[in-house]
């Protein structure tokens, strides 16, 4: 997951790069005003999003089977704690209604 994130924070940032060269070359338009820094941000956040969906898709799905594997083992482990449980309060219902 971590590398995940890494990669798309690196696409991400290779868009910002990109278009701050381009607004301050002349070929993107400025922001209105003070909102240049903004425009920028937004415009790279529009630019990185589909490329990080297609060149990022191998990543993302191997990203998805982690976390399904650690959520598996976490159902698995609630399971067998709540079974000792029952267990264990079987045991101590049977003891109180011998005695």
């Amino acid at each position: 997951m971590l590398r995940y994130t890494l990669m798309r924070l690196g696409i991400f940032v290779g868009c910002l790069v990109v278009v701050w060269g381009l607004v301050y070359s002349g070929v993107a338009p400025r922001g209105l005003g003070d909102s240049n820094g903004m425009w920028i941000v937004l415009l790279s956040l529009v630019l990185s999003a589909p490329i990080s969906f297609v060149v990022l898709r191998g990543e993302r799905d191997r990203a998805s089977a982690g976390i399904v594997q650690r959520v598996d083992r976490m159902k698995a482990n609630l399971d067998a704690s709540r079974s000792q449980e029952d267990v264990a309060d079987d045991t101590a219902r049977a003891q109180g209604q011998t005695s």
